[in-house]
């Protein structure tokens, strides 16, 4: 048994380590117990002789065993003894089977949807204290949003709607050219970007380029610890900067989506102008084809996509966690979820309208 006592830092260790030399220079034993109870105070340069003890500098072949170290001596001895790493298998985790994967998944997927309507429930209970403060409504910023994530997206919406239409168009000729009915690829084209894939494309359009957005934005914020400072003055993060950013969102989701509408049957009716057709025909066509209730069931999903999309963003922006790389994760969560979202949602609406007959 060897003993230790009294300060162990940067002035003692030569002595110290001098002395336990000579002490163990001529010892033969198997084993070694060091009682380090009566240690004082200590500091790195004490510490990496119980180190060089315990790997078996001072005796080779032979660890020595610490008994009675203080706590505090001990976290400073911590970084001395780095953790063995662990075998090939150890700490491996275990491959989920089948059943497993589709409950963790679904677990997970049951986990957001809590969240996410928790987060819907804050944003309904800041947009109902509205009314009573209406000076928590930045409107400047409402416009700002609707500018950047409404009008700049004209163009692109313009361009896909327009392609969407076209090709569509060109995939009906084809085919009801054999049966001599190339007359109804206005009322194909009319249905489908009305009541599908004008709002769709839209959503699709908003989730890549404006929820990414949102999530960007806030998630720097989050990253910068703005939001932080936000709550230190007494200022609701979610009052303050999302529901403008919902609000924006809902309100420019179903503009865009009627002119998507507009856009996408304009191509369909260019390939029909080339095929022969005249435009009283086509328009003939379009007017019969289309009820009031196809456009707004096609708005009403604007609608509901827009506000989807928009409180998406704004969520996965305030979850975003800490490092470099954070704000990229939450943005690519934000569109992930945001298409997703505008695919269940139309998927639910179809089904709607089928049994409703609408």
């Amino acid at each position: 048994m060897l003993a230790l006592f009294g300060p162990l830092d940067v002035w003692t260790a030569p002595r110290v380590r001098r002395d336990v030399a000579q002490c163990l220079a001529d010892a033969r034993i198997a084993s070694l117990d060091v009682d380090v109870t009566g240690l004082g105070r200590g500091d790195m340069s004490g510490m990496a002789i119980l180190y060089e003890l315990t790997e078996g500098r001072f005796t080779p072949g032979v660890t020595a065993r610490l008994v009675g170290l203080r706590p505090e001596l001990a976290k400073i001895l911590a970084p001395f003894c780095p953790e063995e790493p662990p075998s090939s298998d150890e700490g491996r985790p275990r491959p989920l089977g089948t059943l497993e994967a589709i409950g963790s998944w679904t677990i997970d997927l049951l986990h957001h949807a809590r969240e996410h309507v928790a987060f819907l429930g804050a944003v309904a209970q800041a947009f109902a204290a509205t009314p009573s403060r209406p000076r928590t409504m930045r409107w400047s910023e409402v416009s700002r949003v609707f500018d950047r994530a409404g009008v700049d997206a004209v163009p692109i919406v313009s361009l896909i709607s327009f392609l969407t239409g076209l090709i569509i168009a060109f995939e009906a000729a084809q085919t009801l050219a054999t049966l001599g009915a190339q007359i109804y690829v206005a009322n194909t084209i009319g249905l489908v970007m009305v009541r599908e894939l004008g709002p769709i494309m839209t959503a699709v359009v908003l989730a890549g380029r404006s929820g990414s957005a949102f999530a960007a934005e806030l998630g720097t914020m989050k990253v910068n610890e703005e939001l932080d400072a936000l709550e230190t003055m007494g200022l609701d993060p979610v009052r303050f900067l999302v529901i403008q950013r919902v609000l924006a969102g809902t309100l420019l989701t179903p503009l865009l989506t009627a002119y998507a509408m507009a856009v996408g049957v304009l191509g369909g009716a260019t390939v029909m102008l080339a095929i022969g057709f005249h435009p009283a025909l086509i328009w003939q066509q379009l007017v019969a084809a289309l009820r009031v209730s196809d456009v707004v069931v096609g708005l009403s999903k604007g609608l509901v996509f827009g506000v989807a999309v928009a409180t998406i963003g704004c969520q996965r922006g305030m979850e975003t966690g800490e490092g470099p790389s954070a704000v990229g994760v939450s943005t690519t969560r934000a569109v992930v979820a945001g298409i997703l979202s505008v695919v269940l949602i139309d998927s639910l609406f179809t089904a709607l309208t089928y049994l409703a007959k609408v």
